[in-house]
């Protein structure tokens, strides 16, 4: 059974955006993936913001929840808490919202590997002291 995956927003902005440094490197990868996606509606937000002058960004992104490549799978509600400690805690990173419910989402799925084209996921550490499995371009 393979691992679960949580996408950051990076490696799903350069899928869509032929343009981006790491757009091969993202359909390589990508091209892997079997399961569905994790991510998180923030993360989801970023990539729709970040592709907006892309034509159809949008509706590619969109595409990508429709076809279930990527799911949507935490409750911001429920884990307001933990996600605000870590935020006050990486405050001089500075870390995104984005970024704090990946890092949470990944300890509440501990085999799970993130996604992402962000160097600052070599330094967040979930449950304050293990580093997190991440899929990277440049590892």
């Amino acid at each position: 059974m393979a691992k679960a995956l949580i996408a950051d927003t990076g490696p799903l902005v350069a899928l869509l955006n032929r343009h981006d440094q790491d757009h091969a490197w993202a359909v390589t990868e990508l091209a892997k993936i079997h399961d569905p996606l994790f991510i998180y509606e923030a993360v989801f937000a970023e990539c729709a913001y970040l592709l907006r002058k892309i034509d159809p960004g949008f509706g590619q992104l969109s595409g990508l929840v429709e076809d279930q490549i990527v799911t949507f799978d935490f409750d911001l509600k429920s884990q307001f808490n933990a996600v605000s400690k870590m935020l006050k805690k990486y405050h001089d990173t500075p870390m995104s919202l984005a970024d704090a419910c990946v890092v949470r989402m990944s300890e509440l799925m501990p085999d799970a590997k993130v996604l992402t084209v962000d160097s600052d996921f070599f330094h967040y550490r979930k449950n304050s002291r293990h580093s997190i499995a991440v899929i990277h371009p440049r590892r």
